[in-house]
């Protein structure tokens, strides 16, 4: 498995992965999947930290019967800035992809916001779920994100999930959820250019508002 930045012929591929990740019954597409096209269309993107994960049994179409394994992921590309690009020859099809965008945390009324990171959507392809996918994933941006000097990433999210790649409950550092109800599940993973005095009011990117 190859994780690597998204690039232009990924969008299509994402939006499908997306949509089968998150599909619930009765819903036509889930509101995940323009969530990131319309991210992708904000100021609150960076590109480097927009992931996918591709692999080359998908592109041979090795996907029938075989029996769930854990999955090598090799990450290329862009911890240092470097430009996206995609290797040479076929990779396979998009099977998962992650994203973090720009928020922030606001110490009060009055006062700018700290620029941080929100996390998601994450999402892997069905019939790789349970694979290591999703796990390489999340490494990968955390990594990017600490490459970068961000200070912190915020998601909302299984504590169950999130806690083995480090995240707390987000109270613990000071830092509340746009709306309360979110708290048992709202987490925080510091970064190396975490500052402790990095407390406040988080908030999403704006596109976030209209799921």
């Amino acid at each position: 498995m190859l994780i690597r930045r998204e690039t232009p012929a990924d969008v299509a591929e994402i939006r499908a992965v997306t949509a089968a990740a998150f599909a619930r019954q009765g819903e036509d597409v889930p509101v995940e999947s323009p969530l990131v096209d319309w991210l992708r269309a904000s100021t609150a993107w960076l590109p480097a930290l927009s992931l996918v994960a591709v692999h080359p049994d998908s592109f041979r179409g090795g996907l029938g019967g075989s029996s769930p394994r854990a999955t090598s992921a090799f990450y290329r590309g862009g911890l240092g800035g470097s430009s996206p690009r995609a290797s040479s020859g076929p990779e396979g099809d998009v099977i998962g992809h992650v994203l973090c965008t720009r928020a922030t945390v606001t110490p009060g009324t009055g006062t700018p916001g700290a620029p941080v990171l929100g996390l998601g959507p994450l999402s892997v392809r069905p019939d790789w779920q349970r694979r290591g996918v999703g796990s390489a994933l999340v490494h990968a941006v955390l990594g990017s994100a600490d490459a970068l000097g961000e200070p912190l990433v915020v998601l909302l999210g299984s504590t169950e999930y999130y806690s083995r790649f480090g995240f707390r409950l987000a109270g613990e550092y000071g830092i509340t959820p746009q709306r309360p109800e979110w708290a048992p599940h709202f987490q925080v993973r510091t970064l190396a250019a975490y500052d402790p005095v990095l407390r406040g009011a988080f908030a999403y990117a704006e596109p976030f508002d209209r799921t």
